[in-house]
């Protein structure tokens, strides 16, 4: 529906680090102001390609679950899952990393495959009309909190 939107930052740490943080979608909640955390689910214990997570999110005054599952896992590299809303991917959340000579580059991506009755759904429950607009901001802030967090 929409062209992908991409976030980069540079973060003085290592690779490894920052992989090891980012792959772990339980802690997604310490750094980013939309997700509140959450659990693997269908037997998950972390990431893996076809791991199944439960996350918890919120935007002021709204509160809503997703159901999320890896599609692209590479080692340091590229970690990606897409958000599944009655058996349909909604959107893929995908990190690539790249080493640096001071840590690594991690670029934040999201990108939208809903309709437009998925994007209304997604207003309702949300309370998001510009998904593209506020994910940018929020992408922003969750790679700043990693960064200072990786510190």
């Amino acid at each position: 529906m929409t062209t992908p939107v991409s976030v980069s930052v540079e973060i003085k740490a290592p690779v490894e680090k920052v992989w090891a943080m980012i792959t772990d979608l339980t802690r997604m909640g310490e750094w980013s102001p939309e997700n509140k955390g959450g659990e693997w689910v269908k037997g998950a214990t972390r990431a893996a390609v076809g791991a199944s997570f439960k996350g918890k999110n919120g935007n002021g005054k709204k509160n809503w679950s997703t159901s999320v599952k890896v599609n692209a896992l590479e080692a340091e590299r590229k970690f990606s899952f897409g958000l599944m809303v009655f058996g349909k991917k909604w959107c893929d959340w995908v990190y690539e990393l790249e080493p640096t000579a001071e840590g690594c580059r991690v670029t934040h991506s999201w990108i939208d495959h809903r309709g437009k009755v998925s994007a209304k759904l997604g207003k309702v429950v949300s309370g998001v009309a510009d998904r593209a607009t506020h994910n940018r901001k929020n992408m922003e802030v969750t790679l700043q909190n990693l960064a200072k967090a990786c510190a």
